[in-house]
């Protein structure tokens, strides 16, 4: 007497898998059944085949991509497996703090639609600085800011150069209006050139001021502020947005004190 099987069909009520998700899964060589008729191609399944259905159904409720759970199925070390298990596991972590933050900023946005974000005017007069400047794409904007402010510091540090003033950004509106554009990142130092740092002319520029406080995320609403302020007052000009990092990564590992300083172009308005 042979191992005893299921159909395709007995074997989805067994698991809870629909026959087109067994199909799909035998396809992506996770669950490969015992015996396919070479005339019929019906498939039918092992019993012990049933616990090994129930494990990948699990990986998959959370959210696990095929080729992994394929790993986890094939690593015959038990750490291994465990290793990779953990590692989706700290990425459902890492994608729960996302949307708890995404709901905070959201309730709160609700409850308080009109945000308070003073605005300032600052004249801005031209300067050489050390700069990074570099095409990017916006939506690795963000990982590129950090990448290049820390480049920024750890070459002033090495080349023994005194604290220099805050750091600064001057991003292109091809960033905010499209998939990518031009972005500068500076200190306001003198440095050698070396790495992707070079020498930049910082334009002289007349802003509108409003201060962003703690992570990047939420930052969209100081700068919905600013805009509106802009355009209530007509001041706005073409040019580049400015950025100002006075309080960063580079000082401080707790994000609450983090803070952004948004520039916007505007007519000038200090005395000629």
């Amino acid at each position: 007497m042979g191992p005893a099987t299921l159909s395709i069909g007995e074997f989805a009520r067994a698991t809870h898998l629909s026959v087109k998700t067994l199909r799909y899964y035998h396809d992506a060589g996770l669950l490969v059944p015992v015996e396919i008729d070479p005339h019929s191609g019906y498939r039918r399944y092992g019993v012990e085949q049933i616990a090994t259905a129930q494990v990948i159904r699990r990986l998959r409720d959370l959210g696990m991509p095929v080729h992994d759970v394929r790993a986890v199925l094939r690593a015959a070390d038990p750490t291994v497996r465990g290793d990779l298990i953990a590692r989706h596991l700290r990425r459902l972590e890492d994608e729960l703090g996302r949307t708890q933050k995404a709901v905070a900023s959201l309730r709160d946005l609700l409850e308080h639609p009109v945000g308070d974000f003073p605005v300032h005017h600052r004249h801005l007069p031209a300067a050489g600085v050390a700069a990074i400047s570099e095409t990017i794409a916006t939506a690795d904007a963000s990982a590129w800011l950090q990448g290049a402010l820390g480049e920024l510091y750890a070459t002033a540090t090495a080349q023994g150069a005194d604290e220099p003033g805050p750091a600064g950004g001057v991003y292109s509106g091809e960033l905010f209006e499209g998939d990518g554009g031009l972005a500068v990142v500076y200190l306001p130092a003198t440095l050698r050139p070396v790495g992707r740092i070079r020498c930049f002319d910082r334009p002289d520029v007349d802003l509108a001021v409003v201060t962003h406080r703690g992570p990047e995320n939420g930052i969209d609403r100081a700068y919905g502020a600013l805009a509106a302020y802009v355009a209530r007052h007509t001041l706005g000009v073409d040019g580049p947005i400015h950025e100002f990092y006075p309080i960063n990564r580079h000082h401080t590992a707790d994000p609450t004190r983090w803070r952004t300083e948004i520039g916007w172009p505007v007519f000038a308005t200090h005395p000629a």
